[in-house]
């Protein structure tokens, strides 16, 4: 996925934790841990257009891998894909990335339920924040969170992002348009502990 994105492609590591670009080669291991975790994810992602085993079958990775690449090039996001110990486990995409004097971008995630608290995706959001925050030339993360998707929150209220707004109607998921809450932090809000990551090692110690 090579692109115009500053710090992009990137490959980013903590532990058994990394964050890589995707692959064409990943559509089985993607297929197969979405389908798994239909449960999981559906109630909190943007409706499908068709049924949740077809929109994310070995064939859909396809379009999706094709979409994320596209993006990338025109340097509108950072999508990686989240692996522990090799497997690949989750998301995190950096998007809707806008330069020069808002240098700002949304997060999105997710992560098999099968990993769940074990620290996956906050130190995978962690690695992806000091990313932007340095190579990517970013000032600026925003995360949007649907009130009851309580796991979602407890990684950014686990990572000190600011609670700042409510956003009523905010995006149709799961059948309607649901309220979320904005989240956001700034690069000087964590400078000065040397970093989100460095702020969540002390978290967790």
């Amino acid at each position: 996925m090579l692109g115009s994105t500053p710090g992009w492609p990137a490959v980013l590591a903590d532990g058994p934790v990394l964050l890589r670009p995707y692959k064409r080669g990943d559509a089985r291991a993607w297929s197969e841990v979405r389908i798994a975790n239909q449960k999981w994810l559906a109630p909190w992602e943007s409706s499908p257009p068709g049924p949740w085993a077809e929109m994310n079958s070995t064939r859909a990775y396809a379009y999706v891998y094709q979409d994320m690449k596209r993006s990338a090039r025109r340097g509108e996001s950072m999508p990686f894909a989240v692996c522990l110990e090799g497997r690949l486990v989750g998301h995190i995409n950096l998007g809707n990335i806008v330069r020069r004097a808002f240098s700002s971008a949304y997060a999105g995630y997710w992560v098999d339920a099968r990993v769940a608290g074990r620290g996956v995706i906050p130190t995978a959001l962690a690695l992806a924040v000091d990313h932007a925050f340095g190579p990517g030339g970013l000032h600026r993360i925003e995360v949007n969170i649907r009130p009851e998707n309580r796991p979602s929150r407890r990684v950014v209220e686990k990572l000190g992002f600011r609670e700042e707004a409510y956003h009523q109607r905010y995006m149709h998921i799961d059948g309607g348009w649901r309220d979320h809450l904005g989240y956001a932090l700034t690069s000087e809000e964590v400078a000065a502990e040397g970093g989100l990551l460095a702020r969540w090692r002390r978290v967790r110690a």
